[in-house]
């Protein structure tokens, strides 16, 4: 009976601590951990997001860069802090739904290294081609490639084991086509190759490709999601362009070290909510091509689970690896 008392006295003394936590909290400036450079869109997410939520909630978030192997040492450093709330990082698809597939011994767990607040926003892809090329979208395109000698046509991707790179391959299965694949270190590096007309096919990020789109440069084929996109309405979805159920996106999210306080997740992911709504915040998105999202804990984590078994799934399936 002692040993019960003693233990029922602990667990209520950690609740109080735990709640004394939350109701104070934040009393001190957020660390926001990007895993990336800045300047590239998943700091550009981070940086409008705590913009929004110091304007919405007075809290002092500061941006913390952390570049370096793809993104997984910032992910890893997130999981290595304290569990008190003052430490965020901004995951997406690539470091929780496709690296731990990809890349063995990491010092993360997407599942369990990690309570997922909310996620913030998602961004479809765009298939573009040269602007001489005489397809107009993503299913005339299939066709010139099955009339084509086989492997006469080059797309690039855009680094290996990116969201790019995988929804290429994916493209490819769907539509059934052989292409020669053409790697490149980033998303910018093959748009030049692209534009001389070396590739005949692309998948990337729209805020890398836009402008180049606008300029007349190249032109767009279809987008990844099955919604168009507000800065390309005239550019069709690949799902109504024949391939339907076809939906590949970069999802962001925010996420806490495991054992945060659940007081203290509850008042982020409301906080959170209330910004992804925001006007200004929505239109800033809306510029990059993205879609705000927002949601429960719950609804991340079944995002996280279905894009990673999705992507899993593929990279088996397609004998994927770091040196594809």
């Amino acid at each position: 009976m002692k040993f019960i008392a003693q233990c029922a006295s602990t667990l209520a003394t950690a609740l109080l601590s735990a709640s004394a936590l939350a109701a104070g909290y934040p009393n001190h400036p957020i660390k926001l951990i990007v895993p990336f450079p800045p300047g590239g869109g998943t700091d550009l997410i981070a940086r409008d997001l705590a913009k929004t939520l110091a304007q919405q909630n007075g809290w002092n978030i500061i941006v913390d860069n952390r570049a370096g192997a793809g993104g997984d040492i910032g992910v890893a450093t997130a999981a290595k802090a304290e569990p008190d709330g003052y430490t965020w990082v901004l995951g997406q698809t690539s470091n929780l739904a496709i690296n731990p597939t990809l890349h063995h011994g990491l010092p993360y767990d997407p599942f369990k290294s990690f309570t997922p607040i909310s996620l913030v926003a998602e961004s479809p892809l765009v298939m573009v081609a040269p602007k001489a090329a005489k397809y107009n979208n993503v299913q005339e395109f299939a066709k010139a490639v099955h009339s084509s000698p086989p492997n006469s046509m080059n797309i690039g991707l855009p680094g290996i084991g990116t969201v790019a790179h995988l929804t290429t391959v994916l493209f490819e299965r769907t539509a059934d086509i052989n292409v020669t694949n053409v790697p490149y270190k980033g998303a910018s590096d093959g748009l030049p190759a692209l534009i001389g007309n070396q590739l005949q096919a692309y998948i990337s990020s729209i805020p890398t490709l836009l402008g180049s789109i606008k300029a007349g440069q190249i032109k767009a084929l279809g987008v990844t999601s099955q919604s168009r996109v507000s800065v390309l309405p005239d550019v069709p979805t690949i799902d109504e362009s024949g391939y339907k159920g076809f939906n590949a996106t970069t999802w962001f999210g925010i996420l806490v070290p495991a054992k945060t306080p659940d007081a203290i997740c509850e008042t982020l992911n409301k906080a959170i909510n209330k910004a992804v709504q925001d006007p200004a915040f929505v239109k800033q998105m809306q510029a990059q091509g993205a879609a705000t999202l927002g949601g429960s804990s719950a609804d991340f984590t079944k995002r996280l689970h279905t894009d990673y078994d999705m992507w899993a799934d593929l990279i088996k399936k397609a004998n994927i690896t770091l040196a594809h």
